[in-house]
């Protein structure tokens, strides 16, 4: 074996597997306030190309090309968080005791965050949340989201559709972001990229439902769906809290899920 520390190779467990997806699965509801104007410009121009609004075969393949595209950029984008999280934990494996420490701080930062924003969506704050993205951010989107919807034309009809997809996972978004941080943490690319795929598989049907047949969720369907979101992100962030917890020698009820450790 060589002296460098890597990360054991770790498949995401159920109950890591089943929070992703849940999330995504609830989190559709406040994706359609990001991705619900776009999704609505790309499906009014399929209509247009097809001369009909009624779905067709065209209309469901290029929707679900929109949709895996998402998908692939989340869990592509995961899996660099987790690669630099694996290096920045591997930076200080030689010294056993800071890298606990490094590894326990990082447990009780990342659950603290999702945590929060589990609470932002518990309580009705969600727009709050929002407002914490940094104004630099904000405006990367515009420009962004700007740039998608001026090239729509270009892109909506045919395989290139998967690229408009995969803008979204740059985008600001209270949903992704914990997920990232949670993929850091995890310090393992290959299942970070699993468990962000997932999240991502989770929001489409909503948005596939959205731009084929239901083009609106009513304002209350969409409370319930957020705190039922919140509710996730709590146990989401848990995970990492009591893991940080427990590397501090405090013993709490937790799942047996494996985050980052050397090989020894």
């Amino acid at each position: 074996m060589d002296g460098g520390a890597t990360p054991p190779v770790v498949s995401a467990t159920p109950p890591e597997a089943a929070a992703f997806l849940l999330v995504g699965l609830l989190g559709g509801a406040h994706c359609l306030g990001m991705c619900g104007p776009l999704v609505s410009v790309y499906a009014d121009r399929l209509s247009d190309r097809a001369g009909t609004e009624s779905l067709t075969l065209v209309h469901v393949r290029q929707h679900a090309l929109f949709n895996v595209g998402r998908a692939l950029s989340y869990a592509t984008i995961g899996a660099l968080f987790a690669l630099v999280g694996g290096l920045f934990f591997g930076a200080f494996d030689s010294l056993a005791t800071i890298g606990s420490g490094v590894r326990a701080t990082t447990g009780l930062l990342v659950g603290t965050a999702i945590i929060l924003t589990g609470l932002g969506y518990l309580v009705g704050r969600s727009a709050a949340l929002d407002r914490l993205t940094p104004a630099p951010v904000t405006r990367l989107f515009g420009r962004v989201s700007g740039w998608a919807t001026a090239r729509v034309d270009r892109l909506v009809g045919g395989p290139r559709i998967l690229g408009l997809g995969a803008i979204h996972g740059l985008l600001p978004c209270p949903i992704i972001y914990p997920a990232y941080l949670y993929a850091f943490a995890t310090g393992d690319p290959l299942r970070a990229a699993a468990l962000l795929g997932l999240l991502g598989l989770g929001t489409i049907p909503t948005l596939f439902l959205y731009g084929t047949l239901l083009g609106q969720v009513s304002a209350r369907r969409r409370a319930v769906l957020h705190r039922a979101l919140g509710a996730s992100f709590l146990v989401l962030g848990y995970i990492p809290l009591s893991h940080g917890l427990m590397l501090l020698g405090v013993s709490v009820p937790h799942l047996h899920v494996p985050f980052y450790q050397p090989l020894g």
